[in-house]
């Protein structure tokens, strides 16, 4: 059944928007931003960098110490959340466990008096729409979690209002139905279409999701861009750190003749790829997939020879851990909640393989490794040394040719 919703799509503006609580604390910082008719926007972050707040901020749950919030023509910086057309969906579900599915969908647009046949007929095909048609006559307490949420996304959608706010809303799922949701919620704003803000501390979600992902730190935002511009071009070493599964491998480094020096290694730069101008130290960065087991890694690109100290063979790919004599910029540096299980680890480079390799726990690898997709960053401002016309060569690790 195709869904007849009421397409008041309306574009949200902050300008300035600050933060602050009682003792100083600033959540949020002079952020401004806008968010498109129709355009899926993701807020990502770590823990207590300001997202949560920004959104309350866009809903009206929390008031602005400074700065503006407008919604489509109007400015509802001063305006009671209930005033701003726009519906929230939160990590907790917040269903009525009094209540049957039914009567959690259509009880927003009850407060609103709303005639009861427009009610039955809105609580009808958002069922329909959500595969919940079965489930109406049911309470919260017998719903599966992904249930659940589909009932919460539901109520929201069921008031059509002009944006959907969204706060962690698949965190309390498990694994293999995050994965699932996110696929229906993509699906979901296919068909839709309202602009949406989606908070997430999981970049996986939040690339996969959004149209644009927005990076914050500290109640600042640092970076906004498509999900594979801001994954190949991040402006700073927090973001090059942030985005990406596995992280990026972020390494003190210097640049010598026309190679680019890390430890033991030295590898030949990519004039295309070499920063105009730069520090004598530099801080390189190198994704895993950059590297390749040699076997089966273009004869042309260079190598290093490197120990195995863990091998991760998941079937599809392979992820290889290694030392390097070279002092990397860690987790805690870049504020990211460090995932260390052994205090005094020495931390790992990561290099992402063919399944087929040869790698062993203990044993010397060679790896090659592609200069033309290296990063280089400031080592005291973090910003990265790489204009936005510098050459953005994604496959250029190439299979040998058999």
């Amino acid at each position: 059944m195709w869904y007849r919703y009421d397409l008041r799509m309306a574009a949200i503006e902050l300008q300035g928007v600050t933060k602050a609580f009682s003792g100083g604390v600033v959540a949020v910082e002079d952020v401004t931003l806008r968010i498109e008719d129709g355009e899926f926007l993701a807020l990502v972050g770590p823990s207590g960098c300001g997202k949560s707040t920004l959104l309350r901020a866009i809903a009206g749950l929390e008031d602005v110490t400074d700065g503006s919030v407008s919604i489509g023509d109007r400015d509802v910086t001063d305006l009671a959340p209930r005033h701003r057309d726009v519906a929230m969906v939160f990590q907790s579900y917040a269903l009525y466990p009094h209540m049957s599915v039914r009567q959690n969908l259509g009880y927003g647009l009850k407060v609103r008096r709303m005639a009861k046949p427009e009610i039955r007929r809105r609580v009808d095909e958002v069922a329909e729409l959500l595969g919940l048609t079965d489930l109406l006559e049911r309470r919260p307490a017998q719903l599966s979690g992904g249930q659940r949420q589909r009932v919460a996304m539901g109520r929201a959608i069921v008031r059509q209002p002009q944006a959907f706010l969204m706060d962690e809303p698949l965190s309390n799922l498990d694994a293999k139905l995050r994965v699932a949701m996110r696929a229906s919620l993509a699906q979901l704003h296919q068909k839709l279409g309202v602009t949406t803000v989606y908070v997430t501390h999981d970049q996986v979600e939040a690339m996969t999701l959004g149209q644009r992902v927005a990076v914050m730190r500290d109640g600042k935002v640092l970076q906004v861009d498509e999900p594979q511009r801001l994954y190949r071009e991040p402006r700073d070493l927090f973001v090059a750190g942030f985005i990406g599964s596995p992280a990026m491998n972020l390494v003190e480094a210097q640049i010598v003749s026309g190679e680019v020096a890390f430890g033991e290694h030295r590898v030949p730069l990519d004039e295309r790829r070499a920063p105009a101008d730069h520090p004598e130290r530099i801080i390189l960065g190198i994704r895993p997939e950059t590297f390749e087991d040699a076997t089966f890694a273009s004869p042309e690109l260079p190598t290093i020879e490197v120990r195995v100290a863990v091998l991760e063979e998941l079937g599809s790919d392979a992820y290889v851990f290694f030392q390097a004599d070279a002092r990397l910029v860690t987790a805690q540096a870049l504020g990211v909640e460090d995932t260390s299980l052994v205090a005094d680890s020495t931390p790992l480079l990561s290099a992402r393989v063919d399944p087929r390799t040869g790698a062993r726990v203990g044993r010397r690898l060679r790896l090659a490794l592609d200069p033309a997709r290296f990063h280089f960053f400031d080592p005291v401002t973090g910003t990265s040394l790489l204009t936005s016309e510098a050459p953005q060569l994604v496959d250029s690790v190439a299979p040998a040719a058999s």
